[in-house]
């Protein structure tokens, strides 16, 4: 059995952030992450699909500094580059089908949304680039956690069906209480209370699918079209310029129906009414895109669950906390949703996930005193 201080359950950016803390502390952990690949709900790819340091971003793509400090020191910290997210030009809104869509001039946004050079997936290699190589598992499922006298044992399913059990002092799940709730069997039982909390929890993104279309040029922005448009027609209901820092450019919108439609429908018919409303919207050009890309996270087993389908709320974290005894001395949550300010952002998850590594960090010390 592997022994460590603190186990991190998963290696998205709450997890890997969580871990730089423990890492600069000299506390020793492991991350376990159950993907192949760091990062989570962050996913950054080209055209083809492909993890890409110059992509397009399927999950997560804005922070806005001026009103999350948390997240604005921390990208500064990192050293990472950020760019405005494009709003040169008109808006376009669809109200009806019968009806052409109508172009407004555009308004500057306050406040600045911006995204990062290289797509939101820097923000994973910064973070895990710092940490030591032995320390980060991928791979790896936690199926169960047991508490025993020493803290809690945890069992891991790799993807080779291999199991092995680690023993940490202190845990630190860094995922969506949904997630966590529906995918780790807890002994002794987590009450009641503490279940039906994490049921409840929406997971940010996990409703939503993103579709692109990659383009030779950004050929709307020499008509005088920023790239925003909300649409009450569909099936996109918002739409935004997606260009690339280094001029790669696309279109990217939220596909406006629930995850049970979008499955009826199928990936393909979605695809091809998308690019017949951009077409609308910003012209004929839009109607040969070089390449498209669909992400639909409810059918991402990791990030949703069936509860995921039905609910679009954004998540709330409550008054009290998330644990109650006897989980409280050794496991705390550190996921996005969990945040107390910014919950479902990428801030909420620097909020989080700074919180967490604290209460462990004392944890730890007085266990040692």
């Amino acid at each position: 059995m592997r022994n460590t201080k603190v186990a991190i359950i998963g290696g998205g950016f709450a997890g890997l952030h969580t871990a730089r803390l423990l890492h600069a502390a000299e506390i020793e952990f492991l991350l376990i992450e159950a993907r192949a690949t760091l990062g989570g709900r962050i996913e950054t790819v080209n055209e083809t699909g492909q993890p890409d340091a110059d992509g397009f971003d399927l999950g997560p793509s804005w922070i806005w500094p001026r009103m999350q400090p948390a997240i604005a020191a921390l990208v500064a910290e990192l050293d990472l580059l950020t760019f405005a997210q494009n709003s040169d030009g008109d808006v376009v809104f669809e109200r009806m089908s019968r009806e052409s869509a109508k172009r407004y001039p555009g308004l500057n946004q306050e406040p600045e949304a911006l995204r990062f050079i290289g797509g939101s997936a820097s923000l994973v290699r910064a973070l895990a680039q710092g940490l030591p190589e032995a320390a980060l598992w991928c791979g790896a499922q936690v199926t169960a956690m047991r508490l025993n006298e020493t803290g809690v044992e945890l069992s891991l399913r790799f993807a080779d069906g291999r199991i092995e059990l680690i023993q940490a002092s202190q845990v630190i799940a860094a995922l969506p209480p949904r997630i966590l709730e529906a995918t780790v069997q807890f002994e002794p039982a987590q009450e009641k209370g503490t279940t039906e909390l994490w049921r409840q929890t929406p997971t940010w993104m996990a409703p939503h699918a993103k579709f692109f279309a990659i383009y030779d040029r950004p050929f709307w922005r020499e008509a005088g079209f920023s790239g925003t448009a909300q649409s009450m027609v569909g099936p996109l209901t918002e739409i935004h310029d997606a260009t690339t820092y280094s001029g790669k450019a696309a279109l990217f919108g939220f596909v406006g129906m629930g995850a049970e439609q979008r499955a009826a429908i199928g990936a393909v018919a979605l695809k091809e009414a998308s690019i017949r409303q951009f077409t609308r919207i910003f012209g004929p050009q839009a109607a040969h895109p070089r390449a498209t890309l669909y992400k639909d996270w409810a059918a991402d087993p990791l990030t949703a669950t069936s509860a995921d389908w039905f609910s679009a709320g954004h998540p709330n974290g409550p008054g009290g906390g998330w644990i109650a005894s006897p989980w409280k001395e050794r496991l705390v949550l550190a996921g996005s949703e969990t945040s107390r300010g910014e919950a479902g952002y990428l801030a909420g998850a620097v909020q989080a996930s700074s919180q967490a590594a604290r209460d462990v960090i004392s944890k730890l010390v007085v266990e040692q005193s």
